[in-house]
């Protein structure tokens, strides 16, 4: 069969445009079909149920109208008989199609105006899909471009088979780019919008820098060093901490390279940023005095529950550990996790001095003694009248200068003086109204008993429906810095796993759960506790197997 000019020339142009877009051809081919469809509803009535075929060989345009098998014909223009559709093909069904050949068309002005705009839309739109598809897996990759223009700050990227952005925000402080200045940036977000895909690139973010240290350190890509973490001020400064999985090899030389060549490259990219290379350890203590580097710490305090620390420093150190603008000890709680407190030594001795002399007065107080009893009592460690009221005696009487008999009536009268607060918290919660019920649950004592009530808990219903949170409190970390939130018992001396078996203890009571139901969930737990373990061992057991073999 010959093909005419016209048929070549279109598989030509479809051709031409799959190759310049960049698109599959049979998604340029269905175009031009949909455009054709459209132009023949123009002619034989948009009511019309028109197919066009486009044969991807030869170039040949079928057209057909399509006519829906009915018992009884509404519409001669999309619809056909049963009869009269079984004369055509002995198999239809009502619901079927019957296609029936139309005539070749030639096209008018107006008819081809619209089926040129048909095939840019749908050009456009696979255009669109291909580059959404093409840079949607390259999230997290650093990625090479010509700078197009520069909009209100903002960095238009011409990536060669489509166009990034790089917002203000996402470039390093007093970086500037011109038309056709090449540019390294690392591909955070891809979004498919209204108006096409839009691939967000950043200069600013901490991953960034970790794939340049990837690109420069053989050791990295090779999964023989791991960074655990980092922490930027970009263009000011940074923090890396580094891990090696080799005991042979040094994380931290083998980042900054011979003669600083490696990490030079890196700063050299990020416009001369300060780059502290630090040994992560596990011990979080360890961890964050090598994160607060070059400066010098004497002593650490955890609090592992708050996830706060305060590091004491000398006090010629203390500029050092904060930095210029609290830079160092930011970027360092940033490295870490942790909220960092920083103390010269002259104020944790006086912020030790003003606690012992809190706990003297207290026992001055509490157990009319004289100040020298109450700081002997406070420089023995006592912090509470409860651990001198509770503590074997014989404790107490060990203290030099103490005997049994004068052991004895310091508990006895820090025994009174608790039963006289017992008796007032007692007296506010009923003037609260608590329910003498609340007072049944395990860990429970007369100061959460207020408490409880202050906050307009009074039932074993309401206390039912507490979480941990609203308890104990909780914290967010949102852009480096953390934010505690106090719970209605925060300040007291309880654990989680005690205001848990509170918790549970509650609903039992309240009939929300049963024994049985806690008995089932226990035994699912242990069942896939078991599967884990099983399934650790059957890989253990293929591993031997393999050596074996």
């Amino acid at each position: 069969m010959a093909v005419s000019a016209n048929r070549l020339e279109l598989l030509q142009i479809a051709d031409a445009v799959a190759r310049e877009k960049s698109i599959d051809r049979e998604i340029v081919l269905e175009a031009m079909a949909d455009a054709i469809q459209k132009a023949a509803r123009s002619r034989y009535g948009s009511e019309t149920n028109i197919r066009a075929d486009i044969n991807p060989k030869t170039g040949e345009i079928k057209l057909q109208r399509l006519l829906e098998v009915v018992e009884a014909v509404e519409d001669y223009s999309t619809q056909i008989a049963l009869q009269t559709a079984l004369d055509q093909n002995p198999e239809a069904q009502l619901g079927d199609f019957i296609a029936e050949p139309l005539p070749p068309m030639d096209f008018g002005r107006i008819a081809a105006q619209s089926a040129k705009q048909v095939i840019v839309q749908k050009v456009r739109e696979a255009e669109r899909d291909r580059q959404f598809d093409e840079f949607k897996d390259r999230v997290g990759e650093i990625i090479n471009g010509t700078v197009k223009r520069v909009e209100y700050g903002n960095v238009i990227v011409d990536l060669g088979r489509g166009e990034a952005i790089i917002r203000r925000d996402e470039l390093i402080p007093r970086e500037n780019f011109r038309y056709g200045d090449r540019v390294r940036a690392y591909v955070y977000d891809v979004r498919r919008e209204q108006r096409g895909p839009q691939i967000f690139l950043s200069r600013t973010h901490p991953q960034f820098m970790v794939k340049l240290f990837t690109m420069e350190v053989p050791e990295i890509y090779d999964g023989i060093i791991e960074l655990k973490s980092v922490a930027r001020d970009p263009g000011s400064r940074a923090k890396i901490a580094v891990i090696s999985n080799d005991s042979s090899i040094d994380p931290v030389g083998a980042c900054v390279g011979m003669r600083g060549s490696r990490v030079q490259a890196v700063v050299g990219e990020l416009q001369g940023e300060k780059i502290d290379i630090i040994p992560w350890s596990d011990d979080p203590a360890s961890f964050i005095v090598n994160a607060l580097q070059p400066a010098e710490v004497a002593k650490v305090v955890l609090d592992e529950d708050a996830e706060r620390i305060e590091v004491v420093v000398p006090d010629d150190q203390l500029s050092l550990a904060i930095g210029r603008r609290g830079q160092n000890v930011r970027l360092a709680s940033q490295l870490t996790g942790w909220d960092i407190d920083i103390l010269t030594e002259q104020e944790e001795s006086e912020r030790r001095q003003k606690e012992f002399n809190e706990r003297t007065e207290l026992f001055m107080n509490a157990l009319n003694v004289d100040e020298m009893v109450g700081q002997v009592l406070a420089s023995e460690g006592f912090s509470q009248v409860e651990e001198v009221a509770y503590v074997d005696v014989s404790e107490v009487a060990s203290i030099e200068g103490f005997d049994e008999d004068t052991a004895q009536e310091l508990q006895s009268r820090a025994a009174e003086y608790l039963d006289a607060i017992e008796a007032e918290l007692e007296g506010k919660r009923v003037e609260l109204g608590v329910s003498d019920e609340l007072r049944a649950l395990p860990n429970m004592t007369s100061v959460m008993l207020v408490k409880l009530g202050e906050d307009g808990t009074k039932t074993m219903e309401d206390f039912a429906g507490y979480a941990a949170d609203d308890l104990l409190g909780w914290s967010e970390r949102k852009e480096g810095v953390t934010t505690r939130f106090d719970g209605i018992f925060t300040g007291l001396d309880i654990s989680r796993a005690e205001v848990d078996e509170m918790i549970v203890a509650a609903r039992i009571a309240a009939g929300w759960i049963t024994e049985a139901d806690l008995a089932v969930e226990a035994v699912d737990e242990d069942i896939e506790a078991e599967g884990e373990e099983g399934g650790e061992a059957s890989e253990e057991v293929e591993a031997v197997t393999e050596v074996v073999d």
